[in-house]
């Protein structure tokens, strides 16, 4: 009675392959969705960097007496006048690489933060040269400094507005965060919301960093190393 062994009992080593598969499992699926979630916010960056629609003027009905208030949008790149509608007339552009004269410096936060995220994005391949903890802490600290330039600009710009663009554009009543006859578009709001995405994925690259190690036994932490290395 005391040699009998419990036969639908599994053994140990068995339990610890089982349980390393799951957790590899796991960690593929949260990574890829983080990667995935990565280059959509890389693209979001460059939609914010060339659109310009951060600041447009408000719908308003013309009395007809006197000039009829100028009616277009503006973005960090771009000043765009609804003279001819549907065809804006446009004045710069993205393709002189010179940004309007009063938004300069948010230009080049917004660029800052573009080379941030698209070079945590290329840092995905340094997987097969890094530890994954390595990697994702890489792209931790530069999707954060994506993340803190995208602050300062969203916070530059408004401080930007008491600008002979905005005047044209918006009358003389535009001021530091006061924007006169016109209002934030939807380029300025998905820059508000890129300063959130960062901060979200840059905490996840954390905990993928982090935790990984962490939650395996510690006789099957080398074997759940090589096994990230090899996929």
């Amino acid at each position: 009675m005391k040699d009998r062994k419990y036969v639908g009992a599994p053994p140990l080593a068995d339990l610890s392959r089982l349980y390393q598969t799951e957790f590899v499992r796991s960690v593929r699926a949260v990574g890829v969705l983080w990667a995935v979630c990565s280059l959509c916010f890389a693209i979001l960056q460059v939609v914010v960097l060339v659109q310009p629609a951060w600041v447009g003027t408000r719908g308003s009905v013309h009395l007809g007496v006197g000039p009829a208030p100028p009616s277009g949008t503006l973005g960090l790149f771009e000043v765009c006048v609804e003279l001819d509608w549907p065809v804006p007339e446009c004045r710069g552009g993205l393709s002189s690489l010179s940004p309007l004269p009063s938004f300069q410096s948010v230009a080049v936060l917004v660029g800052v933060s573009l080379w941030a995220v698209w070079t945590s994005i290329l840092s995905l391949s340094l997987f097969r040269f890094c530890s994954a903890a390595t990697v994702y802490k890489i792209c931790a600290w530069l999707q954060l400094t994506a993340g803190f330039c995208l602050a300062l600009a969203c916070l530059l710009f408004p401080d930007s507005w008491e600008s002979p663009e905005m005047r044209a554009l918006c009358g003389d009543s535009v001021g530091s965060f006061s924007p006169g006859n016109c209002s934030v578009h939807w380029a300025y709001i998905l820059a508000l919301l890129g300063i959130l995405d960062a901060a979200i994925l840059a905490t996840l690259a954390f905990v993928l960093a982090n935790r990984q190690d962490a939650l395996l036994p510690p006789d099957s932490k080398d074997v759940t190393t090589g096994l990230l290395m090899s996929a």
